[in-house]
Formats: structure tokens, C-alpha cells, sequence
């Protein structure tokens, strides 16, 4: 009884311990400085910091946050790696069920999924997930000893992924590890989709991107860029070029617009022209690189979701006086990453909360000067759980801009459905999967992603391709003998 006794006290105390270290912050470069340059704002952990980090996980029996991980790392056994010292072991444990590690760690929302279910967030602060899967990727990187783990041999099958975003990287590297010859094809002269046109480099430097690209290129993946399927080639092309399966993972980045008087006046952009020129094609350092981009003074940016952050930040980057967020909900139903929303608040964006723009005003050359809005009160909740906005009679003022960024969501692109028979898509014009296979209404057709469920989360988008690289492999593995 003694010994029991013991033993049960000594694991008292080193749980007691572990819940009396604090969350490790990470150290951020100063607000006042970091809103003049593109450099990444989170400087990353230290291997001190990361192994104290790592050493707060309890290493639960029945970990809640594999089951809150869209991909399946096992969460758990990296931490413990970590905490042990074993950073490169680490970063292979995430490798094998994540081929965008370094990526995840630093856009993926884990306080609303990993993080989320972490049994230390009930009396305190959860493990940070992610800024540990950073550390273990970068230490990885840059210690050069990305190691290629064992590839199946190959069967003879091939496949091809449209699109060489989140969901198309990670499909193409599941089924290349299975054996499978994968070619990726790309519309743009760059790899990575969303990553490396969507997001900024101050929260995504492209480095990183590349990185995670040439791993996947180093396992055998074929990448093809500024090829648009539908234009170049159709579905029906690939099947003749002796493709056995197709995955379209095309995402959702045509613009939307909110079709209000003035809409069409100069210095009024999408999210989606306006980060791309400044992030894809690196506008923000011209002369140097040679595609222009407006450096308004007063930047309005309408939307509360990540995407406009991102555009709003930039907006302060290239040199606004005053950059504002336009939202026509509170804070509280911002979709925008909290961290996202504080690092704004930081950097001085000025937010208009309960706030819809109702018309734009224009000079005699056709450029907005003005955007007319219209205060607005929170009603009862919409089919998204979040209350309605209505307007307030009477409550409207002229906000001097001389550029707007729209940031109010995307649509689908229609190229590869209209250009591919028989693929069934739905009234907004996305295509329609069974289940989360991403089987399509075409044999031998599998879709995931944003062109699938509309504008989501990076993660949620390899889930998806993680997904239907299983049901795609399930498919083919018929006729491999």
C-alpha cells in the first residue's frame, strides 16, 4: 500500500507541475515596426521554449485533439518527441499523416480545432499544437535534413490533380507515397494556390511555401504549371493522355462583389486582384518586380474573415495613413482568426464595426472618394448561428477612402464543370461530391476542397484531399493486379 501511495503522489505532483507552467508566448515583432515591412510578424519559438511548450502535454490516454485534427497528426507522439528533444523525429511524425507542416503551424485555426479539444483549455490554456508543429517543420527546414520517407513501388497507375493548392499538395502526396505516379496541374506559374497568392508574406513568407513544394517534388510528385484544365486540357483529355483518376481541387477564388451604386468606379478592388498582385506577383516591392499595385492612403477593406485582414494589413504595409475595416457585425462574429484580429488592432487598423458600406462616391475622373454606410444593430440569428445585422433608419455618414478592397467571400470558378460532362454541380456551382470520398457524379472523378464546400480553411481543404486520396486508392487498387 505503501508503494502505491508513492506512486500515486509522485504523479500527483508531476501533473501538478505540468499545469503550473504557463502557455509559452511566442515573441512577435513590434507592432510599430513590423506595419512597415512584410517580414513574418511571429518569430517562432526557441528549442528552450519549444521543449517547456511540449512539456506541458499530459500525454492523455484518449487524446481529444487527433479526433479535432482534420488530417490525423498524432498530436500526442510529436509533442512528446519534442519535449524529449527529438526535433527531427518530430517533424517526421507530422510527415506522415501532413506534407504541409511548416504551413499548418502558421495558418491553420487550432484554437477551434486541435487546440479546441485539448484537456488543459478546460482550467487553463491548451498546448500550443500549432506553434509547436511549427517549430519541429522549421527546425527540420533549416537544419537541412529533410529526410524522403519510403515510397511504395510503383503500380503502374496514374493520376491527375487540378490544382496545386492545400487540397491538391496534400492528395499528391498521399497517393505518390502509395505508389502512384502524380501530376499535378497548376493555372498559375506558381505552386501552392491559396498560399502563395492569397496569403501574405508577413503571416506566410513564400520561402516556407516553396519549401513545402520542393518535399513534395523530392517524393516524385510532377507539378505543371500554368496549365488551366478546361482551357488547356479537359477531364476528358487527361483520361485519353492515360490518366486513371482525376482530383479536382480548383478552389473557389472567383470574386464576389456586393452590386451597390459605384461598384464599378476606379480604386475599387476585389480581395482576391488585390492580394494577388501584392503577394503572387510581389507588387509591394516594385520597381523590382514589375507588376503595380495602388498605395492608397485611406484603405477601406469591407469583411471581418481572414481575407480581409490579410488585405487590410497589406493596406498598412503599402503605406496607408488610415486602413479601416468595414463589418456589418460586432466583433464577437468575426470568422476572422482572433490572433488575425489582434495583431490588426496592433498594427493601428481602425475598425467600423456594425458598419455596411450602401454606395460609393466617385470624383469627375471616375476614382472613389467616398463610401456612403449605414449603421447597423444585431438582429436574431441567421442560419449560420450568427445575428442578423438589420440597418438603423436614419444612421448614415461618408467615410473618405480613396481605395476599397471587397473582401465579402468568393464563388466558384465555372471552367472545369462547364468544360466536363456529366459533372453534376450545384446552384452556386460547385461541385457535387458523395460523402467525404470526394467521389464526383463522373467514374473516376474526385473533387475536395473549396470548389467543393466553398471558402474554407487551408486544413479543412487537406483533410479533404487526405480524404479522397483514401477513396482514390480504394478505387484503383481493384485493377493494380
Amino acid at each position: 500500500m505503501k508503494g502505491i501511495g508513492v506512486g500515486g503522489m509522485e504523479t500527483e505532483s508531476r501533473k501538478e507541475k505540468k499545469e503550473k507552467v504557463p502557455r509559452q508566448a511566442m515573441p512577435e515583432q513590434d507592432p510599430k515596426v513590423r506595419r512597415g515591412n512584410f517580414d513574418e510578424v511571429p518569430l517562432g519559438y526557441t528549442p528552450e521554449t519549444a521543449m517547456r511548450e511540449a512539456a506541458r502535454c499530459i500525454q492523455c490516454k484518449k487524446p481529444g485533439c487527433v479526433g479535432g485534427c482534420p488530417v490525423d497528426v498524432r498530436i500526442p507522439e510529436f509533442i512528446r518527441q519534442i519535449a524529449e528533444g527529438d526535433f527531427l523525429g518530430a517533424a517526421r511524425t507530422l510527415k506522415d499523416t501532413n506534407s504541409l507542416p511548416a504551413v499548418c503551424g502558421r495558418v491553420c485555426p487550432q484554437e477551434d480545432q486541435c487546440e479546441k479539444f485539448c484537456i488543459l483549455g478546460k482550467k487553463g490554456e491548451p498546448v500550443a499544437i500549432g506553434r509547436l508543429e511549427r517549430f519541429a517543420a522549421d527546425y527540420e527546414r533549416q537544419a537541412g535534413k529533410v529526410d524522403v520517407p519510403a515510397i511504395a513501388p510503383a503500380n503502374g497507375k496514374r493520376v491527375a490533380v487540378v490544382g496545386a493548392g492545400p487540397s491538391g499538395l496534400t492528395i499528391a502526396g498521399d497517393l505518390v507515397k502509395l505508389g502512384y505516379d502524380v501530376t499535378v496541374f497548376e493555372a498559375l506559374h506558381k505552386a501552392g494556390g491559396v498560399l502563395i497568392y492569397g496569403i501574405p508574406e508577413f503571416r506566410l513568407p513564400k520561402a516556407i511555401v516553396d519549401a513545402e513544394v520542393a518535399y513534395l517534388e523530392r517524393l516524385g510528385v510532377k507539378i505543371v504549371l500554368n496549365a488551366v484544365i478546361g482551357r488547356l486540357k479537359t477531364i476528358d483529355e487527361l483520361f485519353a493522355d492515360g490518366f486513371h483518376a482525376v482530383y479536382i481541387a480548383v478552389g473557389a477564388g472567383a470574386p464576389v462583389f456586393m452590386n451597390i451604386p459605384g461598384e464599378n468606379l476606379s480604386g475599387i478592388y476585389s480581395a482576391n486582384e488585390y492580394l494577388t498582385r501584392s503577394n503572387l506577383m510581389k507588387a509591394y516591392r516594385f520597381p523590382e518586380y514589375d507588376t503595380p499595385i495602388v498605395r492608397g492612403k485611406n484603405v477601406a477593406v469591407v469583411g471581418g474573415g481572414n481575407v480581409a485582414m490579410d488585405s487590410v494589413r497589406t493596406a498598412l504595409r503599402l503605406g496607408a495613413d488610415n486602413a479601416y475595416i468595414i463589418y456589418r457585425r460586432s466583433e464577437a462574429e468575426m470568422p476572422a482568426r482572433k490572433e488575425e484580429v489582434h495583431h490588426a488592432q496592433e498594427e493601428g487598423v481602425q475598425f467600423h464595426l456594425l458598419t455596411n458600406p450602401v454606395r460609393y462616391v466617385g470624383d469627375d475622373a471616375g476614382w472613389v472618394k467616398g463610401m456612403r454606410c449605414i449603421r447597423m444593430e444585431l438582429g436574431e440569428p441567421d442560419a449560420s448561428g450568427r445575428r442578423s445585422p438589420v440597418p438603423i433608419p436614419d444612421s448614415e455618414f461618408l467615410l473618405e477612402v480613396d481605395t476599397v478592397v471587397v473582401s465579402v467571400g468568393t464563388m466558384a470558378n465555372p471552367i472545369v464543370p462547364s468544360t466536363t460532362p456529366g459533372l453534376e454541380t450545384n446552384r452556386w456551382g460547385y461541385i457535387v461530391t458523395r460523402g467525404e470520398s470526394g467521389e464526383t457524379t463522373r467514374q473516376g472523378v474526385f473533387a475536395g476542397g473549396d470548389i467543393v464546400t466553398g471558402s474554407a480553411t487551408v486544413i479543412l481543404a487537406m483533410g479533404a484531399g487526405r480524404q479522397a486520396a483514401a477513396a482514390i486508392h480504394a478505387h484503383l487498387s481493384t485493377s493494380l493486379d
